[in-house]
């Protein structure tokens, strides 16, 4: 395998022209763009050098708990990330809840199920294998369950009357939201399914650019991304089912009503 070529800092600076060059269009079009580039820049470097030292310490440590600890840590701020983008708030923090539960669930599952069948690093709970992957999860876990609540939430305030009319006629809750949990899983899976259809022809997916630029074997690197992209479309299905079912869970009650009393008042 080829050394990795290194990178030096005037090779990031000639880079980072591309992104003054953003703002310089930005500046010229009107697009009042130029200080959220330059704020974003600046804080992707300084996020990514961060994480480079904290991992470089986590890896040297080669402590289980504290793996984990680095895991749960990137799951909470995921779990945030899905709670803050619907528009619709349950009460009671309860997107949090909702969102910690499914992104934890997706991304356990997979990243175990990776690392014990497929990788098999000595320990299995290696940290240089274990965080980037559940890393690279939790992106796409992330995406899938903020989708699936967003949706959710926002058809059943949307379809209100219907649900209502149903329950009225004898329906249950459950087939009264049924085509309303459909469909929010089905917006949530397209990103996927679109990343999946395109893999290999449109583009050549990260981790499998990253290898052939380290590198490995295309042919290897192809295997890894294929791994990848089905841990990715397996994950995102536990999170998408999860979040609508806790969502949905939330917005009933033992008595066959929608509670919508449980959304807060914006």
């Amino acid at each position: 395998m080829k050394p990795t070529l290194p990178l030096t800092a005037p090779d990031l600076a000639i880079a980072a022209l591309l992104v003054v060059l953003d703002g310089v269009l930005s500046v010229a079009l009107g697009l009042g763009l130029h200080r959220q580039l330059a704020v974003a820049a600046a804080r992707m470097v300084l996020q990514l050098v961060l994480i480079g030292f904290v991992l470089r310490y986590v890896f040297a440590l080669a402590s289980p708990a504290v793996t984990l600890l680095v895991v749960l840590l990137m799951m909470t701020v995921a779990a945030r990330e899905v709670a803050v983008r619907p528009e619709q708030r349950l009460a009671r923090f309860g997107n949090f809840a909702v969102g910690g539960a499914a992104v934890a669930l997706a991304t356990l599952l997979t990243s175990v199920l990776a690392l014990t069948t497929a990788l098999r690093p000595q320990p299995w709970y290696d940290a240089r294998y274990a965080i980037p992957l559940a890393g690279i999860v939790l992106g796409n876990v992330l995406n899938a369950a903020s989708l699936a609540l967003d949706a959710l939430l926002g058809a059943v305030v949307r379809e209100r009357a219907s649900i209502e009319a149903q329950l009225a006629l004898g329906a249950t809750i459950g087939v009264a939201m049924r085509r309303l949990v459909r469909d929010a899983v089905r917006r949530a899976l397209l990103p996927i399914v679109n990343q999946m259809s395109a893999a290999g022809v449109v583009t050549l997916p990260g981790i499998m650019t990253g290898q052939i630029l380290a590198g490995v074997d295309p042919m290897e690197a192809v295997k890894y991304q294929i791994l990848l992209m089905f841990l990715l479309a397996g994950g995102s299905g536990l999170a998408a089912v999860a979040t609508v079912l806790l969502a949905a869970r939330r917005l009933t009650d033992g008595r066959q009503r929608l509670r919508l009393d449980r959304l807060l008042r914006r």
